[in-house]
């Protein structure tokens, strides 16, 4: 793929994740130690980051490699529907309500007790699963999978 046609892939690519996490160029730019002005080239396809600043960002958005650097067609089946996002949204609430409320005390790792950054790392990493086991969900059960066309 030629270097331009990929500045604009992973520009797209970028700009959704950046969107589905809800972070800025500048949190990303500080998350990745580099400079607000290269963020903004990646984000409008004028330039191509090194693969370990793009391995960084697959951590932080949880996704793998290929997310961020290959155009995707979404398969409608794996697109999740507003009732999806709000079944979701209602669960992670739940779960997160649980742990807050501490009825068993508080949540504790490795005999420490967990911080508000950690169990903010923990509902993004809640959140992601329960995305992505709907997902799975919506391709193994879908009832037109097997229909003759």
């Amino acid at each position: 793929m030629p270097e331009q046609e990929f500045n604009v892939v992973f520009s797209k690519r970028l700009r959704y994740y950046l969107q589905k996490y809800e972070m800025t160029q500048v949190e990303l730019a500080r998350k990745l130690g580099v400079g607000t002005t290269s963020v903004y080239n990646w984000c409008n396809g004028l330039k191509t980051p090194r693969m370990d600043k793009v391995d960084i960002m697959c951590d932080l958005f949880h996704c793998k490699r290929s997310d961020l650097i290959e155009e995707k067609n979404d398969d409608s089946s794996t697109t999740l529907s507003p009732k999806d996002e709000r079944d979701i949204t209602k669960d992670l609430d739940r779960i997160m309500g649980e742990i807050q409320k501490g009825d068993d005390g508080p949540l504790y790792y490795n005999g420490v007790e967990i911080d508000n950054a950690s169990i903010n790392l923990l509902q993004n990493a809640i959140e992601f699963a329960l995305r992505e086991t709907k997902k799975e969900n919506k391709v193994k059960y879908n009832p037109n999978k097997n229909k003759s066309r």
